[in-house]
């Protein structure tokens, strides 16, 4: 996620403001405001865009069909989209050339699955809960995969798959896991957090789905409690009260600062000071969009 920000960042300095966006570049109401004090324009559709403008696909990818659109518009365009989105984009469209049907394990409206089933709308069934496999019907001897949205609860997405294996034992696996890195480690983390603690606070922004994934979890493993804030000014103090141990988190998209807030006020109310737990070190990361590595090295060069 922090890739897509700093596409949006990077841009805005290369290219001079405005830039639009279409759709938030990340679900963070605080990095959307920040960028759109910076110049940054965030639009829900490409109607919106002035002709021959600059436009940014945010980390949750687009359709062939809003590409083409950008094209015949005459706009340019720099994709932010996830290089762990564009896997599943890839899975999708693999799939549907071989004449296998896909099911999507997803959420209907979020923008990643939108982007997904339209690479190939005529191959893929959106699944959003484990009880929708009991209405597909689903000929044994058909072809059939399954992909999912990255951003999703782990354990959910394995009950969803295990129940539709039971059904179609011959069910066919994506290569490797779609759940983003970021979101299941988040996850992994809670689930061994959760059970020590009386409240967990997660910092992300409502529209955020691995941050609700994350509130879920939370509970699921064990938490007295668990509550979503945008940052530490929405804490209720009712949430404090009779609470030994506090566990923290954050969404994949959180800037630090956010917790860190929520850390100090905390520590304003009289708690101690926290005790950071880090169960994975995450050193992965993406190269920017070729269009702004290009200019940084072009910038370089003259210096």
């Amino acid at each position: 996620m922090d890739r897509a920000v700093v596409t949006v960042e990077r841009a805005l300095q290369a290219y001079g403001e405005p830039v639009y966006v279409r759709k938030q570049i990340v679900h963070n109401k605080h990095v959307v405001e920040n960028l759109e004090e910076r110049g940054a324009v965030f639009v829900d559709d490409l109607d919106q865009v002035p002709d021959g403008s600059l436009v940014i696909f945010s980390a949750h990818g687009v359709s062939p069909q809003v590409q083409q659109e950008a094209k015949r518009r005459g706009l340019r365009t720099i994709d932010a989209t996830c290089p762990l989105v564009t896997k599943v984009h890839h899975e999708a469209r693999r799939f549907a050339q071989d004449g296998t049907r896909i099911l999507l394990i997803g959420h209907a409206g979020h923008e990643e699955v939108e982007g997904t089933t339209g690479e190939a709308p005529d191959h893929i069934t959106l699944v959003q809960t484990p009880e929708d496999v009991d209405a597909l019907s689903m000929d044994p001897d058909e072809p059939i995969a399954w992909l999912s949205q990255t951003t999703l609860s782990v354990d959910e997405t394995s009950e969803t798959v295990q129940r539709i294996r039971k059904v179609h034992p011959h069910l066919i696996d994506p290569p490797s896991d779609d759940i983003c890195y970021a979101t299941q480690n988040r996850q992994h983390a809670v689930k061994q957090m959760a059970p020590k603690c009386d409240l967990v606070i997660v910092v992300g922004s409502q529209n955020s789905s691995n941050t609700g994934r994350l509130v879920e979890v939370a509970v699921e493993s064990g938490a007295g409690a668990a509550y979503r804030v945008d940052n530490a000014s929405e804490i209720d103090s009712a949430w404090l009260q009779d609470v030994a141990t506090v566990g923290v988190t954050s969404g994949a998209s959180v800037p630090e600062e956010l917790v860190q807030g929520v850390l100090e006020l905390l520590e304003s109310q009289g708690w101690p000071p926290a005790v950071e737990e880090t169960l994975i070190e995450e050193s992965l990361s993406f190269a920017l969009p070729p269009q702004l590595r290009q200019r940084r090295v072009k910038s370089a060069q003259t210096e």
